[in-house]
């Protein structure tokens, strides 16, 4: 597994900031959510590979598929999310943030890198773009992480929910996300990061982990043992074991390279 070296080059990660209009719900509502389009969509364009990474076939969308996903984001945007149940807003977020990301991308391929999409003139990436307007409200990819799923649901799975476009990245499931499916699809997601070399590694010793435990680290217990910690309650047998005497995190490292599938010859 390669990793690119950005540690120094990245700035510091937004912390979680409640947004109070967003924190809106209604316990009583049986009211649900279809995402079967975004389903389809992903089962057509996700594609798992050998090394464990999900990559999008980003060079075979049509644009009968990319009038598929505008048409699922509109029918999320028209939707009163405030008077849905905090299930059904889970799943509707995390949907919501990756097909917008989904599309960016698109709109900008082909690219190297989702940060290669500048969101102004001393910034890379396209997390603070306004994307959609939600109940009349203009909504960023930051808003969407940073102000709405990360400081509601305070769950550090949702890390692994959330795709930034990137090999470095968690996978972009190949399935939606729904109220149901939720905690099994959270659960599934982080188990294949944190085994997998980009999420955390032990060699002679020495404890590497993705940078997403270094950016956010407050979600993780704040501190080297937090993550570590963190580690263990998903870590299969071969990294348990090598975790069994790590107290610390030597190192850490991201790849921004596009997760787009490569073509073949």
């Amino acid at each position: 597994m390669v990793f690119v070296m950005l540690c120094s080059t990245v700035q510091a990660a937004p912390s979680a900031r409640l947004w109070e209009r967003w924190s809106a719900h209604n316990p009583e509502s049986s009211a649900s959510i279809d995402h079967g389009a975004w389903s389809d969509w992903l089962a057509r364009q996700v594609i798992a590979n050998p090394d464990a990474i999900n990559r999008v076939n980003y060079a075979g969308v049509t644009g009968g598929d990319r009038a598929q996903l505008r048409l699922y984001i509109d029918s999320l945007a028209a939707l009163p999310i405030s008077d849905y149940n905090r299930a059904q807003q889970l799943a509707y977020w995390i949907n919501l943030y990756n097909a917008l990301t989904v599309d960016i991308v698109l709109e900008h391929y082909p690219l190297d890198s989702i940060r290669d999409i500048s969101s102004g003139f001393f910034s890379s990436g396209p997390w603070g773009l306004e994307l959609v307007t939600i109940e009349n409200e203009a909504l960023t990819l930051d808003d969407i992480e940073h102000r709405i799923l990360r400081p509601i649901w305070q769950d550090p799975r949702i890390h692994y929910a959330v795709n930034c476009a990137s090999l470095g990245c968690p996978n972009l499931q190949p399935l939606a996300f729904t109220a149901t499916n939720s905690e099994t699809l959270l659960q599934t997601a982080a188990r294949e990061f944190v085994n997998n070399p980009r999420g955390a590694s032990v060699s002679d010793g020495k404890l590497r982990v993705s940078s997403i435990y270094h950016w956010f680290e407050e979600d993780f217990g704040g501190d080297d043992a937090g993550v570590i910690a963190h580690l263990k309650q998903h870590a299969a047998a071969e990294l348990a074991a090598g975790l069994e005497t790590i107290e610390r995190v030597s190192d850490h490292a991201y790849d921004w390279r596009l997760n787009a599938q490569k073509l073949s010859n």
